[in-house]
């Protein structure tokens, strides 16, 4: 399958994930609150671009059932934005007001720049790695939780059933849509550091 043999050619970018600060931080629990408070503000600005690829992924379908999986996946991320806006609500950011870390804008730029002018595969294959990054982390970080963990919320939301069933499906999409050419292994590798430096960005910036 398509998807395994592009994760197993990332697994270095895959291992550096799970050992990233960011990452740590939230399996034992850590993790500064300024921090997770950037990353959610940042996290925010970042769906609604991914909202913006899939509704562009969609409209290049001319099949109804690839249509359909789009519409259940802008779904799952309309979820996690009313996710981040109880966070915003205890954490107090305002989600309408962010402003983009060069980490944040390099990623959504590339998105929306694919979702554009790529083929319908380059654009799955530019979004499967923040759904596949999100399910893998929350698997791997579930046997930390405890009774009154700060990340649960988050952990269980990536760990969920849900959530790796509609990263299923768009692996599915790619594995059915997709060659393993040059364009493809090309925009998920990058989409791959691209989630490397969006973990990194919260702990770097302080304003």
């Amino acid at each position: 399958m398509l998807h395994n043999i592009l994760w197993n050619e990332n697994a270095n970018i895959v291992g550096r994930l799970l050992e990233h600060p960011f990452v740590r931080g939230l399996a034992d629990g850590t993790l500064d609150r300024d921090a997770f408070r950037r990353y959610v503000a940042q996290d925010a600005f970042f769906l609604r671009a991914f909202l913006k690829a899939y509704a562009l992924a969609a409209a290049k379908c001319d099949d109804f059932n690839r249509a359909r999986v789009f519409h259940d996946l802008m779904t799952g991320v309309l979820d996690e934005l009313e996710l981040h806006g109880s966070y915003s609500a205890t954490l107090g950011i305002d989600l309408e007001d962010v402003e983009p870390y060069a980490a944040t804008r390099a990623y959504t730029d590339f998105l929306l720049r694919v979702a554009w002018h790529g083929s319908l595969a380059e654009i799955i294959a530019a979004m499967v790695p923040c759904m596949r990054v999100y399910q893998h982390l929350g698997y791997e970080l579930a046997s930390s939780l405890r009774p009154d963990h700060p990340y649960e919320q988050w952990i269980k939301t990536y760990a969920g059933d849900e959530f790796g069933q509609l990263c299923a499906r768009l692996e599915s999409l790619l594995d059915e849509i997709a060659l393993n050419s040059p364009a493809v292994c090309d925009a998920y590798r990058y989409a791959m550091q691209c989630e490397l430096d969006f973990f990194s960005a919260p702990l770097e910036n302080f304003q």
